[in-house]
């Protein structure tokens, strides 16, 4: 966006945010439990998808790492 553009739209987002506060009462309120409520359940849901995907990981790399140990001794039985 050039410049031009940016100063013709910076006084129509002024009208935007000035509409918008004029018409407050239209405006839906959540009370304090229902927002910690979402808050607790974003947490809960956050911890659900990390904890799964390091149990998940680790559970790929442990099996990585034995198909290795199993390479690795067919190998060591190979050369005597």
């Amino acid at each position: 966006m050039t410049k031009k553009s940016l100063l013709a739209l910076f006084p129509l987002s002024l009208l935007a945010m000035a509409n918008a506060v004029e018409e407050k009462g239209l405006c839906y309120g959540v009370g304090s439990a229902t927002v910690a409520g979402i808050i607790f359940a974003d947490v809960a849901v956050t911890v659900l998808i990390v904890s799964t995907t390091y149990w998940y990981a680790s559970k790929r790399r442990q099996k990585k790492e034995n198909a290795d140990e199993v390479y690795m001794n067919v190998r060591a039985n190979c050369k005597t």
